[in-house]
This record gives structure tokens, C-alpha cells and sequence, in this order.
């Protein structure tokens, strides 16, 4: 665990309430078999953000702290901890991978897109359309079908919103100054 300024602590608290908004007050959720079985949003937006700017353990942390304040909030059947999990990892891959890419790269002007786009793909692909449909499976017996086939449109709409938002928040000053200060200081 890295040394955390006040300001970076501020902006994660903040990541953590935009987290849980847009993920238990502005997302479509669709039912699946008489429990929600997807949830159209950009929720994870915030958590993979803070896993890119500040690591896998804040970035879990960030995750975790997303779906515990949004259960209490906003509760929807049974406290599971496998969807907690799916959440953390949502920080957690991001994080690896950003300070993956960040410490192998000699060349930093293709860095950002790399970051954006592998990052954003690898947990979409992995949380999203995988892990998140075999806990639906195993927990509430839903049929692979109705799981999957959502699944193959949701995800490549969801890689390409959040890149695209990704992108336009690194173009604003205020969020590249951020990526570059966080980064270096790591």
C-alpha cells in the first residue's frame, strides 16, 4: 500500500460517491428470471478510474466501498458478496494493469490510449461478460442464454462508452494533470 496525499483521498471519496449514484440510481436494470440479471450503466466508469490514477489496492478499495454504501443505500435482494468482488476487481485490474503498462513503457506518446483502451477492454471482458455472468449462473441457476446473449451486445457498447469517456476526461487538463502526478509519484 502506497502513501495517500489528502487531496488523493478526496478524489477517491469522490470516485466512490460518483460510483455509487451512477451505479445504484442511474443505471437500467434489467430483470433476469425475477432478479436483476444486467444493469446497463456507467457505474464501473468511476472505480476503473480510480484503479488507472492510483492503483490496484485503492482501486479495489474504491470497488468495495461502491457496492457496500450502494447496498446500504439502495439494497436489491440479499447482501452477496460475490457481486463485491466483481466491483473490487473492477479497481483491482485496472490498477495492475496501469502500473503495468505505465513501468514497461519507454515510449509515453502512445501511453494514454494504451492504458484507456487495454484497461478498459481486459475489465469489461473479464468482470463484465465473464465473471459476473458465472456468479448470476451459480448463484441463481439463470440459463447460460439469457445470460450471454446481452452480454455480446452490452459489452462491446459499454468498451467503447468508456473509452470514449475516458478519453475526453484525459483530455481535459484538470484529469491529465492528475494522471501524471499520480503516476509519477508511485
Amino acid at each position: 500500500m502506497m502513501k495517500i496525499t489528502s487531496k488523493e483521498l478526496v478524489i477517491i471519496s469522490l470516485f466512490i460517491a460518483i460510483g455509487v449514484i451512477l451505479t445504484r440510481f442511474a443505471s437500467l436494470r434489467i430483470p433476469v428470471g425475477g432478479i436483476e440479471g444486467i444493469r446497463i450503466g456507467i457505474g464501473p466508469l468511476a472505480i476503473i478510474l480510480a484503479g488507472i490514477l492510483f492503483g490496484p489496492f485503492y482501486g479495489s478499495l474504491t470497488g468495495v466501498m461502491v457496492d457496500v454504501i450502494g447496498y446500504i443505500l439502495s439494497p436489491i435482494g440479499p447482501y452477496m458478496p460475490h457481486f463485491t468482488l466483481t466491483s473490487a476487481l473492477y479497481g483491482l485490474i485496472p490498477g495492475i494493469m496501469s502500473f503495468q503498462i505505465i513501468s514497461h513503457s519507454h515510449e509515453f506518446k502512445n501511453l494514454p490510449k494504451l492504458l484507456i483502451w487495454g484497461t478498459v477492454s481486459m475489465t469489461q471482458i473479464l468482470v463484465g461478460f465473464i465473471l459476473t455472468p458465472i456468479f448470476l449462473h451459480l448463484i441463481f441457476d439463470i440459463p447460460w442464454k439469457l445470460l450471454i446473449i446481452p452480454r455480446l451486445i452490452s459489452t462491446p457498447i459499454q468498451v467503447l462508452l468508456f473509452g470514449f469517456i475516458l478519453q475526453l476526461l484525459y483530455k481535459a487538463p484538470p484529469f491529465s494533470s492528475l494522471f501524471f502526478s499520480t503516476h509519477q509519484s508511485r
